[in-house]
């Protein structure tokens, strides 16, 4: 079903251009700024221009961030690529088309509302539009990409501390969950679906999950995937089901479907007071998970979900110059044999490893821990791996068939 007529105006062009210049969660020689209160700082730079475009709801009241049928659609944003290798050298990649597919994503934005109140509003801005550039439109090669509004948190209400307001957390939630009963109703038409989730994104997700898929036989039959990435998924030690869950369990293998990949990223082991990695902290506490004898978080490689050490595929908006002596003009830049990742586990912690493994000279711009070890490197989670996740969902898809 196409997405009931809906349209917004001009000026959501120009919020979008703006967006793809700006760039959201990109690694870059200067790294966009951000402070601890920040759970996902995605979304235009900072000085840029804050237009804001009232986007048109259904008659459910969703307003639709992306849809199939929505123009513009930061969702179907262009794919075009480049790759920048070691030695600076450059190959631009074919741009793949906006999927007819017969597959579903469902995203959740992570915490980018600069708004004054608790609560954001569902007026669409240039950071959940650059959120979507940056986290969901490369989904949509493989799958048609629905995202709704949610009054989530905002920075401001985080600020003042992580699982010390229920009443906030829940207001985000039931706007949450309003968008997907609005989806399965109106939009879902029973096709499978994958749903991914950031930050707060996830701890949503992770709520939704818990209530709506997991204990429904017949929407897990559904599920192709869900991607929760830091959000805590928690399990019991050394299992892949129970805990958030409990009937989906970790995805160990493309070929697995109706599965959870989950993981947070870190350059090394999360300090004691980290917010990610650790049972019943940071961004649990928002998907109402505490820290419980006997649980871990869950970590699942994107780069390999059968274990072992792989190479990520990292996707960044280009936000301006890449490497000296690279030309790169597409909106989306590339580093491939610049990073592995493996899941590893130390001082009740997991996290997913991610290691710098250039050559001598190579200059490419590298991700750092911006926010600070107890963060790691939770703004680019999603973008590391980005290929991967896109790839591993492509062959789920094929295994759900």
């Amino acid at each position: 079903m196409t997405a009931r007529g809906r349209s917004t105006t001009a000026a959501a062009v120009i919020v979008l251009a703006g967006a793809l210049v700006a760039g959201c969660t990109a690694a870059s020689p200067a790294p966009p700024s951000a402070t601890p209160t920040t759970v996902a700082k995605v979304g235009p730079a900072a000085g840029s221009p804050a237009p804001t475009v009232t986007a048109p709801s259904d008659a459910a009241g969703t307003v639709w961030l992306c849809a199939p049928g929505l123009v513009p659609n930061p969702c179907a944003s262009s794919l075009a690529a480049t790759s920048v290798l070691a030695d600076g050298s450059t190959m631009r990649h074919a741009t793949p088309d906006e999927t007819t597919s017969a597959f579903d994503c469902f995203y959740v934005y992570p915490t980018v509302s600069t708004e004054s109140t608790d609560n954001a509003d569902l007026t669409v801005q240039p950071a959940e539009i650059g959120a979507a550039v940056a986290q969901a439109s490369r989904f949509s090669s493989v799958c048609r990409v629905w995202a709704p509004m949610y009054r989530q948190r905002t920075e401001s209400s985080l600020a003042k501390g992580l699982g010390n307001d229920p009443t906030a957390d829940a207001t985000a939630y039931a706007s949450v969950l309003s968008g997907w009963r609005d989806y399965l109703a109106h939009d879902n038409d029973g096709r499978p679906v994958v749903l991914i989730g950031h930050s707060q994104g996830a701890a949503m997700l992770i709520r939704l999950l818990r209530s709506q898929i997991d204990p429904d036989p017949a929407l897990r039959r559904r599920l192709v995937s869900a991607i929760i990435v830091g959000g805590n998924v928690q399990v019991p030690t050394g299992s892949d089901v129970g805990g958030s869950f409990a009937h989906i369990a970790a995805c160990r293998s493309a070929g697995q479907t109706g599965c959870v990949i989950a993981y947070s990223s870190f350059l090394g082991p999360p300090p004691t007071d980290s917010l990610f990695g650790r049972p019943g902290t940071g961004v649990s506490l928002q998907s109402g998970q505490t820290a419980s004898a006997g649980m871990e978080v869950l970590c699942t490689d994107p780069a390999d979900l059968g274990g072992g050490t792989a190479a990520l595929d990292p996707y960044f908006l280009r936000p301006g110059p890449t490497v000296a002596g690279a030309s790169v003009s597409t909106p989306w830049v590339e580093y491939p044999d610049l990073y592995t990742a493996r899941c590893e586990s130390a001082g009740a912690a997991s996290w997913l490893q991610v290691t710098d493994i250039a050559t001598s000279g190579d200059a490419r711009p590298r991700v750092t821990d911006t926010l600070g070890a107890q963060w790691g490197l939770h703004l680019d989670d999603i973008n590391l791996a980005l290929g991967n996740l896109v790839d591993v969902v492509a062959r789920q898809e094929v295994a759900y068939r």
